[in-house]
């Protein structure tokens, strides 16, 4: 039988997302928008369909409503394919009244579903992670190597390895020993291997496949909650475990300061993540907008998603996203806008003029610097966003700062005039 048909895919999306907040303050974290138009975990699912991987169940906890709209509206599978992308939510029982306790838990209280006899492996996969990888590459790897276990690993800096599961592997690239999130400098060391006459260090990228009875041995045998703390090492001791290292871009945007940075960088000339090939596409929702629309406006190095009205702004080195209206005189840099689910229309555009509401939006002679602006906010006339004192850290009523990079809310009000 061919692997592929034999293969579940397992998608992590239960966090609670706090290193990402307040952009999971009213979503979990596979749902937040990313490049304008996509959400997170288009990311994974996007993979696994371009490697005509087609049975993925996403696993989700905490504030999962607009990621179960967002998959049930996207990804319609022809039911002659026997494919499915399906939400996997978490589910208390008679016998067992908690929720996911970490990620091999969200796992191994889904094992029941996974019983179809035709699945031989199971990849599980994380939810907030930037790369393009054919997944077919690990699984002919996993049968090759005939293992029981198989990490995908990137090399990454040593300064970025306490942030990492990493690994040290023998010539054949079975794994020897796998520490998670190490913070022993000596340690890390150890682990060292160069990478283009650099040390580096093999950090997981968080892509586990398993044979499925293997997967189900670890996870049976007793109640250890996590899987780069607790499964992988032990998988190491016991089974054939090797380490898949791939050699493409690869990203964890699970943090503000990475998540900003990472989507920034889809503006350079060259972006480390291709998306314009047409034969690896990242899909998401269709949603038939018109083409953006400007007016005598000014715009470099930036993506405009498809639906915003632009009058006589000037942006630059920024995304802007779908339906977002930018009023006349306004400059925005370096900053990401995630737009609007819906558009005013002429009349609630006229009452909010009537009342001193501010449009959904960004009103006109605003100055927008460093920023990230949720869906649906309200920003008046005359306002700025421009952090001049570099804070790094605060919480206020409707906005907050994380890194030096300032986040509005969804669907906050920023009266005219408020200076920031």
């Amino acid at each position: 039988m061919n692997p592929m048909k034999e293969v579940l895919c397992v998608i992590l999306g239960g966090g609670r997302g706090t290193r990402l907040y307040p952009l999971t303050k009213e979503r979990c974290k596979p749902a937040v928008p990313l490049f304008g138009k996509h959400r997170l975990i288009d990311i994974p699912i996007s993979n696994c369909l371009n490697s005509d991987l087609k049975k993925i169940y996403v696993l989700t906890q905490f504030k999962s409503e607009s990621l179960n709209k967002h998959i049930s509206r996207t990804y319609k599978m022809d039911p002659f394919s026997k494919g499915f992308v399906e939400v996997m939510a978490a589910e208390q029982s008679s016998d067992d009244k908690e929720w996911f306790q970490g990620t091999a838990d969200a796992v191994r209280r889904c094992l029941k579903h996974f019983n179809d006899p035709d699945i031989r492996y199971v990849i599980v996969l994380s939810g907030d992670q930037l790369y393009k990888l054919n997944l077919r590459d690990v699984i002919k790897y996993h049968v090759d190597k005939e293992a029981k276990v198989t990490i995908a690993c990137n090399r990454v800096k040593l300064s970025d390895a306490g942030d990492l599961g990493v690994m040290e592997v023998d010539p054949e690239g079975r794994i020897k020993s796998f520490v998670e999130k190490p913070q022993d400098a000596a340690l890390i060391k150890k682990m060292v291997v160069e990478h283009n006459g650099n040390p580096a260090c093999l950090g997981s990228m968080g892509i586990y496949m398993f044979n499925k009875d293997t997967l189900i041995e670890l996870l049976t045998k007793d109640y250890r909650v996590d899987f780069g703390r607790e499964i992988i090492p032990d998988a190491i001791a016991t089974q054939p475990t090797y380490a898949f290292t791939f050699e493409g871009y690869w990203k964890d945007i699970g943090t503000i300061k990475t998540f900003y940075e990472e989507n920034l960088m889809l503006t350079e000339p060259v972006p480390p993540l291709n998306m314009f090939d047409e034969s690896w596409q990242i899909f998401t929702r269709p949603r038939y907008l018109p083409p953006a629309k400007f007016e005598n406006s000014h715009v470099e190095r930036s993506i405009i998603s498809e639906g915003a009205i632009i009058l006589s702004a000037e942006i630059i080195h920024s995304i802007i996203g779908l339906r977002l209206r930018i009023g006349t005189g306004t400059v925005i840099r370096d900053t990401i806008a995630m737009g609007s689910d819906y558009y005013e229309t002429a009349d609630q555009l006229a009452v909010n003029v009537s009342s001193g509401k501010p449009m959904i939006g960004i009103g006109t002679n605003c100055q927008i610097e460093r920023a990230i602006l949720d869906k649906n906010v309200r920003i008046g006339d005359n306002v700025k966003i421009l952090n001049k004192n570099k804070v790094q850290h605060f919480d206020g009523s409707n906005y907050c700062i994380r890194d030096g990079v300032v986040i509005v809310s969804k669907q906050a009000i920023i009266p005219s005039g408020t200076i920031i």
